[in-house]
């Protein structure tokens, strides 16, 4: 059905008089009438009897018009889904507990008319690849690669680092510590079954680990988080590494201890990743968000990888 001719149909109808209907939509009155016998005769009904006060509609013509106008703003909202600044801003945060979700939801709070979309990906190599496709218009994540071995049509910035905890249960040797040093923990089981192999996450903790001399264990399936948490509440030798902002909700009875660790401070580096020509509005709103929350740059104290 050719819409410009159900466009037109509801602009007569609107209008009652075919030349009014020609001057709003800017088009002859004959090429109205046009559109309109083109309609009628994909319908195979008369719309409009024409009367010394204008056009009135028939009976099919007041059963259509609902119809016509229920079209219309289909068309509206197809185009919206996909028109820069009309749409979603569609952002990858990999996990919602997380400490990006946390700042996307900031982000939401000072902007709340900007319509969001999360999605969740599983690696860097798919996020940047669906950021360079435009199937999602940013991403976090701990970008692993130089900036010069990046795509040039990739944009990255960091965001937030995020200092590690280690998380242990009630009997474990290190739960009544306030705090513990990287070398104290060598030698310390941390189970990590969520590390991947060839995700950007597993790349820090390998070098985490080379650095300092830990033990990340990442034996056994992952049936996530609630499920690592249970296990390092009923054990005596398990910990794990969980972010500072990270979101984790557990039972009371689980009396689970996050410990600081120092001397240096490990953080996982959080960077946003989008593509350069994106003209999305919404996106360079959250980068100026995020640009202005985003931390100073690291001191003697934290550690990054290299």
């Amino acid at each position: 059905m050719d819409l410009e001719a159900v466009r037109t149909f509801v602009a007569v109808a609107d209008a009652g008089r075919f030349q009014e209907a020609a001057a709003d939509l800017s088009i002859t009155q004959q090429a109205v009438s046009k559109r309109i016998a083109a309609l009628e005769k994909d319908l195979a009904v008369r719309l409009f009897t024409r009367t010394a006060r204008g056009a009135r509609l028939t009976v099919d013509g007041q059963a259509f018009l609902p119809h016509a106008r229920d079209l219309l703003r289909a068309e509206e909202r197809a185009a919206d889904s996909v028109r820069p600044g009309r749409r979603a801003l569609r952002v990858d945060v990999i996990n919602r507990r997380i400490a990006p979700a946390a700042l996307l939801r900031g982000f939401h709070g000072a902007h709340p008319e900007t319509e969001l979309d999360v999605v969740t990906l599983f690696d860097a190599d798919t996020a940047i690849a669906a950021v360079r496709a435009g199937t999602i218009d940013a991403s976090f994540r701990a970008v692993a690669l130089p900036p010069q071995q990046l795509p040039d049509d990739i944009g990255t910035a960091r965001v937030l680092d995020d200092p590690l905890r280690l998380l242990t249960g009630p009997r474990h040797e290190l739960a009544g510590a306030g705090a513990v040093t990287l070398a104290e923990l060598a030698g310390q089981r941390i189970w990590m079954p969520g590390n991947a192999a060839g995700t950007e996450w597993t790349a820090y903790y390998d070098r985490l680990a080379a650095e300092f001399g830990l033990i990340i264990d990442a034996v056994g399936p992952n049936f996530g988080s609630d499920a690592l948490l249970e296990s390092i509440a009923g054990s005596p030798t398990l910990a794990t590494f969980v972010g500072e902002h990270d979101r984790l909700v557990w039972p009371a009875h689980y009396d689970l201890r996050r410990i600081v660790v120092h001397d240096p401070t490990p953080v996982y580096p959080h960077s946003l990743v989008w593509r350069r020509d994106n003209p999305h509005p919404a996106l360079a709103a959250l980068r100026a968000h995020l640009d202005s929350t985003r931390p100073d740059a690291p001191d003697d104290t934290l550690w990054t990888p290299t």
